[in-house]
């Protein structure tokens, strides 16, 4: 199938190793100096561009967490042009290190995977200038994203900015009973760069 070119440069933008170097240097005190991978893998390829994506702590690289799947989509109308699905991974630790690793990834199929309904996210396109966008993804209004990780409930608030160079995670855990975020971009976004494109 051919995608719609907003889709194919939002892929583009998303897909990549980042870290935030300068934000942990400049504030090392709220913000620890992280990599993220986000790579292309061989999923829902009739009407997606699936991203695999892991992030590890500088100091502890060899222990990567958070593994997620980005399902990039086309929306349900003209309000909401492109969506991304989140899933999580039956067996997370099967594919732990597989950012850095990735033929770990060849092995992938849909069935180990479980989709979490409320992780979706509508993104909206901005034009800065010829051939450059920002895209900015958010959660739709009272909706919840919700998973049981060892056997408790998670609740987390996602959304992302992005453009050709730079990715900004406002993603936070929340406290389902006040509501507060108890980790994340609490003060603000994790401010990425991309330091290489895949």
């Amino acid at each position: 199938m051919s995608f719609a070119p907003n889709l194919i440069t939002l892929g583009k933008y998303l897909a990549g190793k980042f870290d935030n170097r300068e934000q942990a240097l400049a504030d090392s005190v709220w913000f620890v100096h992280l990599h993220l991978w986000q790579r292309p893998v061989n999923l829902f390829t009739e009407d997606s561009i699936t991203l695999f994506a892991e992030q590890a702590n500088i100091v502890n690289l060899d222990h990567p967490y958070r593994q997620r799947i980005m399902r990039l989509m086309p929306g349900s109308g003209s309000d909401t042009p492109l969506q991304v699905q989140y899933y999580m991974f039956k067996d997370p630790s099967a594919f732990s290190g597989a950012g850095d690793n990735p033929a770990l990834l060849k092995t992938l199929t849909a069935d180990q995977l479980d989709l979490l309904p409320g992780c979706i996210l509508t993104v909206s396109q901005q034009t800065l200038a010829a051939n450059k966008y920002k895209f900015t993804a958010t959660q739709p209004p009272n909706s919840r994203c919700c998973f049981t990780y060892l056997n408790k409930i998670v609740q987390v608030s996602l959304g992302f900015e992005a453009t050709d160079a730079e990715f900004n995670s406002y993603d936070q855990g929340i406290d389902s009973d006040t509501g507060k975020a108890t980790w994340g971009a609490i003060l603000g976004p994790y401010r990425y760069t991309r330091r290489e494109q895949y």
